[in-house]
């Protein structure tokens, strides 16, 4: 199998541990052991386990960026919307949950995290803004999904896409039936 194994493959395997057994569970063994490989296999790849999760982080900033880069290809920003909510259904939580762990105790890979968090924030800034016309408006709807993105990854309870799917359409209709145009402003 060691031939067959690709660079793509030990960032797909780190992803999956991530998902799998949390942060704390990302440890070379691990990896080369899903992969059925040895060390030096990796090291033939990686210069540095160090190396390896900067790559790592890389890859999934990469994976993340072609999706918002998806989304932004839609010219209407209601499908733009769409597309994110789809696009978010579809991220891989726990992975996600445990890069947000991973975080909050690197301060390279909090830079990274914050980066996505923002790209994805503005996608949804810029669409709202086009359909509401109002920025504070856009606002409180753009932070209202990225909350429920993040909440929905942070919980401890365990994860059901059909519950996040039905708060996305809640969401929605709140904005296409308009109560976010009737969002103070308390700021």
């Amino acid at each position: 199998m060691a031939g067959t194994v690709s660079r793509e493959s030990y960032f797909e395997t780190g992803l999956a541990v991530l998902s799998d057994l949390g942060y704390g569970g990302l440890k070379l063994a691990g990896v080369c052991h899903r992969l059925g490989v040895t060390t030096g296999s990796f090291y033939h790849y990686f210069p540095s386990w160090s190396a390896y999760t900067r790559a790592l982080l890389e890859y999934w900033d990469e994976a993340r960026a072609a999706s918002i880069a998806t989304i932004c290809a839609q010219s209407d920003p209601r499908r733009r919307i769409d597309a994110f909510i789809q696009t978010a259904l579809e991220l891989p939580h726990s992975a996600e949950a445990a890069i947000r762990v991973w975080s909050s105790i690197d301060p390279e890979v909090e830079s990274v995290q914050v980066a996505v968090d923002q790209r994805r924030f503005d996608v949804l800034l810029e669409a709202a803004c086009a359909i509401l016309d109002d920025k504070h408006q856009a606002r409180v709807f753009a932070s209202s999904a990225m909350y429920i993105l993040i909440g929905y990854e942070q919980s401890r309870l365990p994860l059901a896409s059909k519950d996040l799917a039905w708060i996305g359409a809640q969401l929605l209709e709140a904005l296409d039936s308009g109560r976010f145009s009737s969002v103070p402003d308390i700021s």
